[in-house]
């Protein structure tokens, strides 16, 4: 293995809409799911990580929702507040990947719109040899393409690469193109799943 590709969110910084919205549905998590599940949802904020523009969407919403329009205009309002700190143990894996050698690419599913701002705060990033934002690209994960296009952009033989992210259908895109995936759950579980596939730490 030459090269390790990370996902940020979940698993090098900790994002959560939680930290807004549990305060606002005062600390209702049933409203606060409903709310997610049904209003902003996942599937629409991958939408902004596809490329859509935040304020067109917010607006689409809106319409949608009205009697949501202040919850709803929250979501990219207040979307630093969202994004907490670095998940440590992780970062200091990342660091001991760079020492030994090892060639380090982001794969992030992340709007082209907020991820400087996520650059500005984390000093890590500048640890990577190149970093592909999906918003961009117009491209998402799982999807083949956007894996491809990192092969391609860095000159990566993808039987040569290890993909670490913690959503299961993210691993296997990556799989599904030739490359090995780890299904991140902690930073501990990382080094014994790295060195399963030896590399040691």
């Amino acid at each position: 293995m030459k090269t390790i590709i990370f996902d940020i969110g979940g698993v090098l910084v900790d994002w959560n809409p939680e930290y807004v919205y549990l305060k606002e549905f005062n600390g209702n998590r049933k409203k606060m799911k409903w709310f997610f599940n049904n209003i902003c949802t996942s599937e629409w904020n991958e939408q902004q990580d596809r490329g859509k523009l935040m304020i067109e969407a917010t607006n689409e919403r809106i319409k949608l929702f009205p009697e949501y329009k202040k919850l709803i205009k929250m979501f990219y309002g207040r979307w630093e507040e969202m994004l907490k700190d670095e998940i440590s143990g992780t970062v200091d894996i990342l660091h001991m990947l760079k020492n030994k050698g090892f060639k380090l690419i982001a794969l992030t599913n992340w709007s082209a719109e907020t991820f400087p701002v996520a650059v500005k705060k984390f000093a890590f990033l500048k640890l990577f040899d190149g970093i592909v934002v999906s918003g961009e690209i117009k491209m998402l994960k799982p999807f083949k393409e956007i894996y491809e296009y990192t092969l391609i952009k860095y000159d990566l033989n993808s039987s040569e690469c290890v993909f670490i992210d913690d959503r299961l259908s993210n691993i296997e895109g990556a799989i599904n193109c030739g490359i090995k995936g780890i299904l991140f759950k902690s930073p501990d579980q990382l080094l014994v799943d790295l060195k399963k596939i030896g590399i040691d730490l």
